[in-house]
Parts: C-alpha cells; sequence; structure tokens
C-alpha cells in the first residue's frame, strides 16, 4: 500500500513536472508568433527594411544557441531549477525592453533577451523530459513540443481577438500571461537526475560525442554571426579580430580536452538541422507576411494562416506515439520532407480559398520534424547526455536565425529592387534607398517612407511587385525539405544495411 501511494505521488509529480515543461515551451513560441505578427508594424514604425525585418526575426532564434548549448555544457553542475530562473527573468526583462523600445536596436536587444530564454527553456525541458520518459523518447518529445504550436495557436488567437487596431507594444506583453505560470509551477517540481548521469557517462565522454568537428560547426556559425553584428561585418576590425580571436581559442581547448572528433552520424544530423530548421521556423518567422497578400484578397487576417498549420501540428504531436511506431522516426522524417516540400511549392503560387489546402500539406509535413529529430539523437546518442540533445536543438535554430530568416527577407529584397527597375525604373528612382550589407553582401534596400508616400497608381505598382517577391520566395524554400529528404534516405538505407533502427539504451550505475 505504501509503495503505491508512493509511486502515484511521484506520477502526479511527473505530470506536474512535465505539464509545467509543456507550457514554459508556450511562453516561447507566443512570443514568436507575436513578433511574427507585429513585424510589419514595427517595419512600418521604425522606416526597417525586409532584411532588418528579417535580422529582426532572425535575432528571435539565433541567440537560443548561446543559451542552449552553454547550459547544456554546465546545466548538470547549475541545476535544472537554477536554468529555469534564468529562462523566467529574460521573458520579463524582453517585455519590458521591447516595450520601450525607440528604434531597431532596443528592438534587437529586447528580441535578443527573449531568445537567450527561450535557449534556456529547451536545454532544461528536453533532457527533462527524455530522462523522465527514457523508454519512449521519441513519443514523449512529440507531445512535449505540442506545446511549440500550442503556443502560436494561443498567442495568434489573443493577438487576433487584440485586432489590427490595438497597439504593437500590448502585444507583446502577452508573454508575461505564460511564463508567470509555468514558474509558478516549476518553482514547486524537483528535477530528475539526468540519464548520461544516473548511467555514470563522464563529463568527457558527453563532450566526445558531438567532438572537435560539431564544436568547430556550432562556434563557426556564432562567431560569424557575432562579426556581424559586433564588428560591422569585418574580420578584420578590432571587434572582429576579438571575436575571431575568441572562437578559434575556445575550438582549440575543447579540442585538446576531448581528442576526438565526433560521431559521424550525429554530425550529419546536426547538418540536416540547418534545412530543417529554415523550413519549419525560418518560413513561419515569414509566413505572415508572405501570405498576406492573397489572405487581404479572401478578406481574412494573414495570421490565421500560421494559426491553422499551428493547430493541425498540435493535434497531430499529441498522437505522434502511434506514428512513430509503425513508419520508424528516420521513415516518418523522409515523408514529412515530402509533403512540407509540396506543400511550400502549392503555397507559392495558391490563390483564394485554395491557399488553406495548401497550408494543409505544409502544416502535415512540418508536424514532425523538430521534435522527432531530437528524440533520433536522445535514442541514439544518450551518452551525449543533455549537450548532444540540445546541440541539435541549437544548430537548428542558430542557423535559422543567422541563415534562414534573413535568407527569405533577402530574397524578397532583392527580387522587389530586380522587379521594379526592370519593370517600372522611374519608380524604382523614386524609392530606391541605401545600399545596405547582411550577412549575404550587399543589396539595395527601399525606402518605405517614400513608398508610403506615393501616388496611389504608383503606390499599387509597387505593393504588385511587392506581393509577387514575398510568394515566389515561398518556391525558393522548397528546396530545403528536398535537401532532408534526400539526407533521410541515405539514413534509412544505412540503417537498413545494418539491420535496422534500434535505440541505445545506456544502463544505470543502480541496475
Amino acid at each position: 500500500m505504501v509503495e503505491e501511494k508512493a509511486k502515484g505521488m511521484a506520477d502526479g509529480h511527473t505530470k506536474l513536472l512535465f505539464w509545467g515543461c509543456w507550457i514554459a515551451l508556450v511562453a516561447t513560441s507566443v512570443g514568436f508568433i507575436v513578433r511574427a505578427g507585429i513585424i510589419g508594424d514595427w517595419g512600418a514604425q521604425f522606416n526597417l527594411t525586409k532584411t532588418q525585418e528579417g535580422e529582426l526575426l532572425g535575432v528571435g532564434l539565433w541567440p537560443f544557441a548561446l543559451s542552449i548549448v552553454l547550459f547544456s555544457l554546465v546545466i548538470d553542475k547549475i541545476g535544472y531549477g537554477t536554468a529555469m530562473i534564468f529562462a523566467f527573468a529574460c521573458h520579463i526583462i524582453s517585455a519590458i525592453v521591447t516595450i520601450l523600445a525607440t528604434g531597431y536596436t532596443m528592438l534587437y536587444i529586447g528580441t535578443f533577451i527573449v531568445a537567450l530564454g527561450n535557449g534556456t527553456v529547451e536545454a532544461v525541458i528536453n533532457p527533462v523530459v527524455a530522462t523522465v520518459f527514457h523508454k519512449e523518447k521519441t513519443k514523449w518529445l512529440n507531445i512535449l513540443h505540442a506545446g511549440w504550436p500550442g503556443g502560436l495557436v494561443l498567442g495568434g488567437l489573443i493577438a487576433l481577438i487584440m485586432g489590427e487596431g490595438t497597439h504593437w507594444t500590448w502585444k507583446v506583453a502577452i508573454i508575461i500571461i505564460p511564463a508567470i505560470i509555468y514558474g509558478l509551477i516549476l518553482i514547486r517540481c524537483k528535477f530528475p537526475v539526468q540519464e548520461r548521469v544516473k548511467a555514470g557517462v563522464t563529463y568527457k565522454a558527453m563532450l566526445q560525442e558531438a567532438g572537435i568537428v560539431g564544436a568547430i560547426i556550432v562556434v563557426a556559425i556564432i562567431v560569424a554571426e557575432l562579426i556581424r553584428i559586433l564588428g560591422a561585418g569585418d574580420v578584420t576590425s578590432p571587434a572582429g579580430l576579438i571575436i575571431l580571436i575568441l572562437g578559434i581559442l575556445l575550438v582549440v581547448g575543447y579540442s585538446l580536452y576531448v581528442r576526438s572528433l565526433g560521431r559521424p552520424m550525429f554530425l550529419f544530423l546536426l547538418l540536416i538541422m540547418l534545412p530543417l530548421a529554415t523550413t519549419e521556423l525560418g518560413t513561419d518567422s515569414w509566413i505572415t507576411q508572405l501570405v498576406e497578400p492573397i489572405m487581404e484578397g479572401i478578406g481574412l487576417p494573414a495570421i490565421i494562416v500560421l494559426i491553422y498549420t499551428s493547430f493541425i501540428m498540435m493535434i497531430l504531436r499529441f498522437i505522434a506515439g502511434p506514428i512513430v511506431h509503425k513508419l520508424s522516426p528516420l521513415g516518418l522524417l523522409a515523408l514529412c520532407s515530402g509533403i512540407a516540400c509540396i506543400g511550400l511549392i502549392w503555397l507559392s503560387n495558391a490563390a483564394g480559398f485554395i491557399i488553406f489546402i495548401a497550408a494543409t500539406f505544409y502544416a502535415l509535413g512540418k508536424t514532425f520534424f523538430w521534435p522527432t529529430m531530437l528524440g533520433v539523437v536522445a535514442e541514439r546518442f544518450p551518452k551525449g547526455g543533455a549537450l548532444t540533445l540540445n546541440a541539435i536543438g541549437g544548430m537548428g535554430m542558430l542557423s535559422v536565425g543567422v541563415i534562414g530568416a534573413a535568407f527569405i527577407g533577402n530574397i524578397q529584397d532583392k527580387q522587389i529592387d530586380r522587379d521594379l527597375l526592370s519593370q517600372d525604373s522611374a519608380l524604382h528612382a523614386q524609392v530606391a534607398g541605401e545600399e545596405k550589407v547582411s550577412v549575404f553582401g550587399k543589396y539595395n534596400s527601399i525606402d518605405q517612407d517614400k513608398v508610403a508616400q506615393l501616388p496611389p497608381e504608383e503606390k499599387k505598382v509597387y505593393t504588385t511587385i511587392e506581393a509577387t517577391a514575398k510568394q515566389s520566395a515561398l518556391f525558393t524554400m522548397a528546396i530545403f525539405p528536398l535537401i532532408m529528404l534526400v539526407c533521410y534516405l541515405i539514413l534509412i538505407f544505412y540503417f537498413k544495411s545494418k539491420g535496422g533502427y534500434k535505440a541505445e539504451e545506456l544502463v544505470t550505475q543502480t541496475e
């Protein structure tokens, strides 16, 4: 009787812990969808280019990698509770800084802080859930990550109810609500000892799973972005040189300690996260703006598309268990890649209400990408503990934050400039802005203040060209899930030659 009562208490605590983690993830995605919904308001109020808007969307993602990777290195020492206090503080402070913003710089700082908090949340919740449900990692990581689209639906509906007449600062404040809820829940919870630690796998052995090559990949992208921000894109500048030297020293120190190149398959999965994250989060960052011309044509708010696709994702992730069991994780990822490719191509030329059918394909495709990749890494590299699991998530956010989101914005800027110049050179001369620099090199901007002052007829010409550029960007994005499909097929054939895909299990020291 005593044992049954203890087990019931343990199950109750596990559920409370899980739902606290779930709501914390909701908080991260509420901030994401609000930012995606108000980026146009920021652009209009602060005269931002599309690339600058992309950079703001990007900084909402790539600092995630800083916190998720750094916390993964020390989280077993400092404790999961301490990390969650930091995440909570970031969510509250970022809301305040963003609401008080007076221009691009403060918007960038506020978004940077919330991204640090988001990364810390994932640095905690992924290894916690993988440890608590170590027999069904992929299933429960999918259920956990139903919190992401759940937050998108919640935040999107609240923003929709507020309406376009509500100033964007009130929408930013929405994130405070789920942040307070998860803070109150998790402060009561006792976090488990991570699976790797239980099994007695050493800290060095954990680092060796990612290895030297893994460190080079992650550090190189972080260094490149920091040089762009702090060193004005010039590696020979004082700030650029300092960042480069620090990056090299970090990799050298790591290399001398671990003396291992890393597990080849883990490195392959790490690289796959670039197209995966760009397909899902990069597109989601922009989807509201990209489909806006179509949705205006049918008289509906553009954010409905993101809410609709997120609702589909949330439901499917909750019932992921039987699907994963039937197809296997890699089979599911390959199938989803093909469907996502079709969805993006269809979205790029959809018109009217057909956009919802195209969006359904896109939603079905992207649903299982992120959590199933986490499940594969957790199952195949348990010795990597929090590091390998969170490095995958960090690489995803890092690649889409530095490359993906800005890439989609850059596609639009260049096509708008090119099409406007070829179709109406006089109008192009009227609205052309200054030359700017991004991670993709120099590009010609359009001055949004000048666009706002155009006569109605000329403004209509510009709007039509801009709408075409927005939608065609989705066609370009289809190359990313196509790359993923090829990669997953390679992995499927590899495991087939080895007797099939199997999860590796660690034996704890008490067993």
